[in-house]
């Protein structure tokens, strides 16, 4: 490459087109990862918050049978209190006494068909999470099978494609380093503005490429004798004639082929 205080007007459209082939080619092998790298992402988020689901109703469930736990020990206590209380009330002295051990009884007795209540709720509670339970590692396995077949995917085309697209890349880095800035920073802010990436474009049939605005006579041929930089008036784009594009696609695809 000419260095900067060299470079002629044509010279710099040259360098700015090849840049935009390097920077398309990098488009094209990452178009064809298109959505995978998302899809991915988003599988191992829903596999993440399936499993953090399952830990949680584990730990439930987990609570409920030792709630479950502790209300049989309470039965179990409230029981022997009853039969404690009925033994007393045999060697009581008077009405008083053997009204209040009733009154115990009453309240342990009591105790004893709460807690049995507050099991049977339990124990429902359990029954409908194993039911959640169940369809969420259902859930978790059948996702979980999709991520690594979709993993598997995208790491065959990423074997395929990362060599190619790091030598682009670390290509894509040189010329950006000798071009001027403020090409590199127009060139960087049309292609940031565009739908397809496009910021250098040839003039095709008359029109711009990427917009196919015509453009006139008189532009087209000061574009054709590349004396100056011209942008295109409807989309920014800057543009180079039909036969330098040509020549540089020609160019840049024999480097292509040897990556």
């Amino acid at each position: 490459m000419a260095k900067k205080t060299e470079a002629t007007v044509e010279d710099k459209l040259r360098e700015l087109y090849n840049l935009q082939l390097i920077d398309s080619r990098i488009d094209e092998i990452r178009n064809v990862r298109g959505e995978l790298p998302l899809e991915v992402q988003d599988l191992e988020d829903e596999v993440e918050g399936l499993k953090t689901r399952l830990s949680k109703l584990d730990a439930h469930s987990d609570d409920l049978i030792e709630k479950i736990r502790s209300k049989k020990n309470l039965i179990e206590e409230s029981k022997a209190l009853v039969t404690k209380y009925t033994d007393q009330q045999k060697n009581v002295r008077n009405n008083r006494e053997f009204n209040s051990l009733s009154k115990e009884i009453e309240f342990q007795e009591l105790e004893v068909e709460l807690a049995e209540k507050h099991i049977r709720e339990f124990k429902a509670q359990i029954e409908q999470q194993k039911e959640v339970i169940d369809k969420s590692k259902e859930r978790l396995d059948e996702r979980a099978n999709h991520l690594k077949h979709k993993k598997s995917e995208l790491a065959e085309i990423l074997k395929e494609t990362q060599k190619e697209e790091e030598t682009l890349m670390k290509m894509s880095d040189d010329y950006s380093q000798s071009i001027e800035e403020r090409l590199i920073k127009a060139y960087t802010r049309i292609r940031t503005s565009v739908k397809n990436g496009l910021a250098v474009v040839p003039i095709e049939r008359g029109a711009s490429g990427g917009s196919y605005f015509t453009i006139p006579p008189q532009v087209q041929v000061e574009i054709a004798s590349r004396k100056k930089i011209i942008t295109d008036e409807h989309s920014g784009r800057i543009l180079v004639d039909a036969a330098l594009a040509y020549e540089q696609v020609e160019q840049m695809d024999k480097v292509f082929a040897k990556i």
